[in-house]
């Protein structure tokens, strides 16, 4: 998951999403606690308006306020709703009812006919408090200042109930963002998946170059492949010439040393025939495991197919024309229409190496089975010698390793079988049976 591009564009993405809302909502609270001061700030002043022009002075110098403002919170003792309207001249004080024995003190005084907003100052029973207050002289030369104050308390509690409302709002902007970016990189990251199938089809060697149409971001990649793969394709054309041509080239020289082998033998030099023929021998299995190796070109197995039954009989009727394949029974249990992902001289070569193996095991019968199972073409030779030891089952498969205490075999027989099967996708495997030796191949039917 940590290594996954998905996975780390979509937590990008998302820590980015959350310190933006994050970011937003605290700007959000911010400006709404912006709206509601300003609110009550014009509220605060209608009502301040309404005090000032309920004030006047006596014939004696008395400050007196008329009853005007009815709210019942200026009624109720410290109930946050202040008003108060001072002499002036003479400190004379009238006060709301709310103010009890307190008094508003301001940190400073507006200037004559000034508004003044003081958003933040100690109110009477030491909360938070926001107050406007104005300094009026009247036409005879008296002066008094009005103030009107509010419990900032209103402030805050009107913002925690918008924050409260905010935060789901928020949370739900978040998810559907997080899910619209990850549908976005999905969709962004589709071109991706479509290279992915594309090299897998070529690693199955069911198509021998992308074939793909991507994004002008991701074509140069697709393209860069294409031009490695027929490289390689090229290469391995290279390769394959010279490998035939050695092998065929190897051909002439051991067809003199066959008809060597012969005067020798008609000399009386067994001994000396008996040692090259060896050597010949081995040479000629070099020469053919070359030969089925260059056979095997890219993307053959996607195309190759061929009948199951009509190459074990033909393989099992050849074997049985040796001297050792007269002495054992043959038994082919094939589906007549079962076909192989394979090309027929392919298969030819595995399975005459491995009925030839076993029938130089075998103590009475060699047996050939095949049959379809779960996408895959199953084909098993068995036969009822004394099988192969455990310790020694993994090098059987290496190349040039010889199990055949009898001679005449060079080791490289299971090793061709292997290089083929590998070259289709498929694998090889053996187990011991009681008695002999099975030996299984899956071929994968690529669809």
């Amino acid at each position: 998951m940590g290594n996954s591009i998905r996975f780390r564009l979509w937590l990008a993405a998302t820590i980015s999403i959350l310190v933006a809302l994050a970011i937003a909502g605290a700007g959000l609270r911010y400006l709404f606690e912006l709206h509601v001061e300003r609110r009550v700030v014009g509220e605060l002043t209608v009502d301040l308006n309404e005090l000032i022009g309920a004030t006047t002075f006596t014939s004696d110098g008395h400050l007196v306020v008329a009853p005007v403002l009815t709210d019942p919170r200026f009624a109720n003792p410290l109930s946050g709703y202040y008003w108060q309207v001072e002499d002036i001249a003479t400190g004379g004080l009238e006060r709301s009812r709310s103010l009890w024995d307190a008094k508003l003190v301001l940190p400073a005084r507006s200037a004559s006919g000034e508004l003044r907003t003081v958003e933040e100052f100690t109110g009477p029973g030491g909360e938070l408090s926001i107050a406007v207050e104005r300094t009026i002289i009247d036409a005879g030369g008296r002066s008094f200042r009005a103030v009107v104050a509010e419990d900032h308390r209103t402030v805050e509690v009107s913002v925690s109930e918008y924050v409260r409302d905010l935060a789901p709002a928020l949370l739900m902007l978040a998810v559907a963002l997080m899910a619209a970016f990850f549908i976005q990189i999905t969709i962004g990251l589709a071109p991706l998946e479509t290279l992915r199938v594309a090299v897998g089809s070529v690693i199955a060697q069911r198509a021998a170059r992308l074939d793909v149409v991507a994004p002008n971001e991701v074509q140069p990649l697709a393209d860069e492949i294409n031009r490695l793969l027929d490289a390689q394709e090229k290469a391995l054309a290279r390769a394959r010439s010279r490998a035939t041509d050695l092998a065929h080239g190897l051909k002439t020289p051991l067809q003199v040393l066959s008809a060597d082998i012969r005067a020798l033998r008609k000399k009386g030099e067994t001994d000396l025939a008996d040692e090259i023929e060896k050597s010949a021998g081995a040479i000629r299995r070099h020469v053919e495991r070359e030969l089925a190796r260059a056979r095997l070109a890219p993307g053959v197995s996607g195309k190759a197919s061929c009948l199951v039954s009509e190459v074990a009989a033909g393989v099992i009727a050849v074997v049985k024309r040796m001297p050792r394949g007269k002495q054992l029974s043959f038994k082919m249990d094939v589906a007549e229409d079962l076909t192989a992902p394979i090309d027929e001289g392919d298969l030819s070569e595995i399975l005459g190496n491995l009925v030839e193996n076993a029938a130089r095991y075998a103590k009475s019968s060699v047996s050939v089975d095949a049959s379809l199972a779960a996408g895959e073409v199953i084909i098993t030779v068995t036969d009822d010698g004394p099988g192969i030891p455990d310790a020694d089952r993994e090098s059987a498969l290496s190349r040039g390793v010889q199990l055949d205490s009898k001679g005449g075999s060079s080791g490289l027989g299971l090793a061709i079988v292997s290089d083929i099967v590998e070259a289709y996708g498929g694998c090889l495997a053996m187990a011991n049976a009681d008695p002999g030796l099975v030996v299984t191949i899956s071929l994968p039917r690529h669809s």
